[in-house]
C-alpha cells in the first residue's frame, strides 16, 4: 500500500460521509495515472496553485482599483481567506479538507481584471453573456497550460457553484460558498473603513449585535453558527438569524461601498477601458495572442469567445498596459 493508499484509507475512518472519500470521486474528463504520494483531490489543489491564472489573481481588483497601500485585499489575497474559513469548517464537520481547499482556491480563478466592474462589460457585450465562475471552469477544463487542468468532477463542481444563485452537488462546495461570502463581507468592511470609505457608525446595529462589533469577532461567530447549524441539520448551512445579519450587512456594503463610494468612481474607467480593449480586438484580431489567432484561422473558437477569454485572462496592470499600446501614442527614439 502506498502513501495515497494509506490517506484514501484513512479519510475512511476520518469523513463521516462516504461521499466525502477521495475514492469515490467521480473523477476526471481524461485518464490520468494517480499519484503514489496525494488523493486525487490533493493533486487538484495542488494543480491550481502551480497554475499561472492562479498567480495572475494577485494583480485582480477584489473591490477597490490601484488602492495606495499595501494592506488593501486583492482577488488573491481574497481566496486565501477563503480558503482558511472553509477548511475550519470542513475540518470541523468531519468533511474533505482538500476537496475545499481546492475549491476554494480555484473558484475566482475565472475573474476579469477590475474585479466586477470588468466582469460587467463582458456580459454586456458577449451575446452568449459571460459571469467567472462559468469562466473559472473553462479555465481549469480547456484553457490554462492550452489544455486545462483536468480536475476532478467535484471541484469543478464546486467552482461553478460558488455564487449565491448557485447550488452546489457536494456538501464541500456548500462550505466554500458560505466561507466566500463570510470573507468578502468582511474584509471589505476591514478595507472600506482602513480607507475611510465607511465609518464604524455607518455599519447597521442589528446585524452587528447578532454578528459582532469587530472584524475577529463576526468571522468567529459567522464560523461557529455554520458549524454548529450545520451539525444539527446534517447538512451545511446557516442559521436563519445569522444568514439574515450577513445579508443586512452585504445590503449595507451594496448601498455604501460597492455601488456608490468615493473609492468605486474609477470603475467608470476601467469600464471603458475593458470596452475600449474588446471593441478593438473584435475589429482587429491581431491584437491577440497568437494562439488564439491560430484558432480563429482554423475556426475552432468564435471570435468574440477568444477576445473574451484573452481579456477575462489580464491582470489589471496588463490589460492597462495593453491600453496603452493600443490607444496611447510613443514618443519618438531616436537611435
Amino acid at each position: 500500500m502506498n502513501l495515497r493508499q494509506e490517506r484514501e484509507e484513512l479519510e475512511k475512518i476520518m469523513l463521516k460521509d462516504p461521499r466525502s472519500w477521495s475514492v469515490n470521486s467521480k473523477g476526471r474528463d481524461y485518464p490520468d495515472t494517480p499519484c503514489d504520494l496525494r488523493t486525487c483531490y490533493q493533486r487538484d489543489r495542488d494543480r491550481i496553485l502551480h497554475c499561472k491564472s492562479f498567480r495572475r489573481m494577485k494583480h485582480k481588483t477584489q473591490v477597490f482599483i490601484a488602492p495606495e497601500g499595501d494592506h488593501y485585499r486583492t482577488r488573491l489575497t481574497h481566496t486565501l481567506e477563503v480558503s482558511q474559513i472553509a477548511r475550519t469548517i470542513a475540518r470541523s464537520l468531519r468533511l474533505n479538507e482538500d476537496l475545499v481547499e481546492a475549491i476554494a482556491l480555484g473558484h475566482d480563478i475565472g475573474h476579469t481584471p477590475f474585479g466586477h466592474a470588468g466582469e460587467r462589460v463582458l456580459q454586456r457585450l458577449c451575446r452568449q453573456g459571460f459571469s467567472h465562475y462559468e469562466q473559472g471552469v473553462r479555465v481549469v477544463e480547456k484553457l490554462e497550460n492550452g489544455k486545462g487542468l483536468n480536475l476532478t468532477w467535484e471541484v469543478r463542481n464546486g467552482i461553478a457553484s460558488h455564487s449565491m444563485s448557485r447550488h452546489p452537488a457536494t456538501e464541500e462546495g456548500k462550505v466554500v460558498r458560505l466561507a466566500d461570502k463570510i470573507a468578502y463581507i468582511n474584509h471589505d468592511i476591514d478595507d472600506a473603513l482602513r480607507g475611510q470609505i465607511i465609518q464604524e457608525s455607518d455599519l447597521p446595529r442589528e446585524p452587528l449585535r447578532v454578528l459582532g462589533y469587530s472584524f475577529k469577532e463576526r468571522i468567529d461567530r459567522m464560523i461557529h453558527n455554520v458549524i454548529s447549524t450545520s451539525l444539527q441539520e446534517e447538512t451545511v448551512t446557516m442559521s436563519p438569524e445569522t444568514e439574515q445579519a450577513m445579508m443586512e450587512l452585504r445590503a449595507s456594503m451594496f448601498q455604501n461601498v460597492y455601488l456608490d463610494s468615493e473609492a468605486k468612481k474609477e470603475e467608470k474607467k476601467a469600464e471603458q477601458l475593458i470596452e475600449s480593449l474588446f471593441l478593438k480586438m473584435m475589429e482587429d484580431p491581431s491584437w491577440l495572442p497568437v494562439s488564439a489567432q491560430m484558432k480563429l484561422s482554423r475556426q475552432e473558437e468564435e471570435r468574440e469567445v477568444l477576445v473574451c477569454d484573452y481579456i477575462a485572462s489580464m491582470s489589471d496592470n496588463y490589460a492597462m498596459r495593453v491600453y496603452r499600446d493600443m490607444f496611447m501614442p510613443r514618443g519618438w527614439d531616436v537611435l
